[in-house]
């Protein structure tokens, strides 16, 4: 008598805000899929438990839902438990390549409010419900914007995503029928303050963020460190001067980021960035914190240290600004000039990359990090010789990228991919041989049920081998695509590469170049061959690749 194994089951829940997050709709949704695999009579690892807390359900970049498909496409997953279509992904498209690629894989899925079968009427209803979910979702963006448009007009703060520092939002059930801000006494004291320092005492923002700190003021989420961005918004925001303003910003397209800022997923939350938006926006009345000619002496004293930075920032050079990352601490690094004095008496100044870990004053006067700076013009020239040669010979890059192919761990397909699919094909028709015989009586249920499942099985394999054998053929030509538009890019810089200007190599550099991680005794460069530095490059995708090492600074192409 053969025993089957039973099912490995899998949950995913997913809520789009952070709102919802609190509000414990994520947990009611956990509860409710865990109560049914309970009820199937199966056993659930929680390392099968997939959760995007705060994600939205418009993007396929999650990284709980990264994980699920990496799970699946391992065969570790046989049911898959969601509360609803919606929860896999709002748009029709992306819920039909989902559940398409885990049936593939012979994953079941199994909604909580609707079975899903495989009939036309069930596929109908499941079209129906992605794009009624997709439409849903785009009328109440709709009617939520012109709703926020309307009471701004009407001068309500109900249009205000939230109450800047130093205020209390109030609702409308609890103020009366009307919505207003109300002054929090002792943020409002520490608001002024701010403003004070940098109008009236013109000290800079970091020095603000020193003195909140050692006077233990905490920002509004509670964090110790203010955060200069925090700081300069505050003092850009007209609210505090008694006028808040509707429309300042609006969401967009993400920006593309040089690496995600240190303590920050590699996928945001919101696959959105905020744009300022040109216009003067509509005026909301609100409690004014100070005066006029305040905020005007803060503005004044804005422009006059973007002003210094500007000149600054003109007379240095920071070749690998934005690209190097502390390896012991994970912190950017940041150019900086230091005078030093010579035995004779004359004065020079060395600029160095320094590690933010090792700047106590932005951490309450202890540092995080030991990791000794680097001197700029040794690092930027190591680095730039390292991209130099690696254009004079973009075959190393090639045969770099052949050694990995040959390593990659994992099963190497035997067959063809033309063979495969004769496989695949065969093993369609026997299965739908086999549910014929069923259905027409020539089996019984206890012999069908075990065949079926072998068949189902045999197919999830050859399907999966397939897979592998067109991710590889992929992958082998683009890798193809990206060397032919790095050879060609090659050609069009190698003749200037010796006599480049500083900008010239800083852009040739940025274009090739992913990071640079900065440790003790080695350097770890880690680049990147992306399509739109070159010609002839193709129109998607990201390559990266790992070398030998150069002395004295050990700097090891890597990914």
């Amino acid at each position: 008598m053969s025993h089957t194994q039973p099912d490995r089951p899998a949950i995913y829940g997913r809520v789009s805000s952070e709102r919802q997050s609190e509000a414990g709709t994520i947990d009611s949704q956990i509860e409710d899929l865990r109560q049914r695999v309970r009820q199937d009579q199966l056993h659930l690892d929680e390392d099968l438990c997939f959760i995007d807390d705060g994600y939205s359900g418009s993007t396929l970049n999650r990284p709980a839902l990264d994980r699920l498909r990496d799970q699946v496409a391992a065969g570790s997953i046989d049911r898959l438990y969601v509360h609803s279509p919606d929860r896999l992904a709002r748009k029709y498209a992306y819920q039909v390549l989902l559940i398409d690629e885990f049936q593939r894989h012979g994953v079941a899925v199994v909604f909580l409010n609707r079975s899903l079968g495989e009939s036309p009427e069930d596929q109908l209803l499941l079209q129906v419900q992605g794009v009624v979910a997709e439409y849903e979702r785009a009328k109440l963006m709709e009617r939520c914007r012109r709703g926020k448009l309307h009471t701004a007009r009407q001068g309500c703060v109900n249009a205000l995503a939230a109450a800047p520092y130093g205020y209390r939002y109030i609702r409308k059930a609890d103020g009366g029928g009307v919505a207003r801000f109300d002054v929090v006494l002792e943020e409002a004291r520490v608001a002024r303050q701010i403003f004070e320092w940098v109008g009236c005492e013109r000290i800079s923002l970091g020095a603000v963020g020193r003195r909140l700190k050692a006077q233990g003021i905490r920002t509004k989420k509670g964090r110790e460190n203010w955060d200069r961005k925090t700081i300069l918004d505050m003092l850009r925001n007209p609210a505090y001067k008694g006028t808040a303003i509707y429309g300042r910003t609006q969401v967009g397209p993400p920006r593309p980021r040089l690496r995600p800022q240190r303590g920050q997923a590699e996928q945001p939350r919101r696959p959105v960035s905020i744009y300022e938006v040109e216009g003067p926006g509509i005026s909301i009345a609100v409690p004014a914190l100070v005066s006029e000619d305040l905020f005007a002496a803060v503005a004044e004293q804005l422009e006059e240290n973007r002003q210094r930075q500007r000149q600054s920032a003109r007379g240095a050079r920071w070749l690998l600004q934005g690209l190097l990352v502390c390896r012991h601490c994970g912190y950017a690094l940041y150019g900086l000039g230091t005078r030093h004095q010579l035995a004779s008496g004359v004065s020079v100044v060395h600029s160095y990359y320094r590690c933010i870990g090792r700047n106590g004053n932005r951490f309450g006067g202890q540092r995080l990090c030991d990791n000794p700076q680097v001197r700029v013009d040794d690092l930027d020239e190591a680095i730039w010789q390292d991209v130099c040669e690696l254009l004079r010979d973009p075959g190393k890059l090639q045969a770099e990228y052949e050694r990995r192919l040959d390593d990659e761990p994992g099963p190497q397909p035997t067959l063809v991919e033309e063979q495969l699919g004769r496989q695949i094909k065969k093993v369609r028709s026997g299965l739908a041989r086999l549910i014929d015989g069923y259905q027409e009586g020539l089996l019984q249920k206890e012999e069908f049920q075990p065949r079926l499942r072998a068949t189902r099985e045999r197919l999830a394999r050859l399907e999966a081998e397939a897979k592998d054998v067109a991710e590889r053929r992929d992958q082998e030509r683009a890798l193809r695509l990206a060397l032919q538009g790095l050879e060609d890019f090659a050609e069009r810089v190698q003749a200037g590469l010796t006599g480049a200007s500083w900008q010239e190599r800083r852009e040739i550099i940025r274009a090739l170049v992913k990071q640079v991680e900065v440790g003790r005794d080695e350097i770890r460069v880690v680049y990147r061959v992306s399509p739109p530095p070159f010609v002839s490059a193709p129109s998607g995708g990201t390559f990266e690749h790992c070398g030998g090492h150069l002395e004295p600074s050990l700097i090891q192409m890597t990914v």
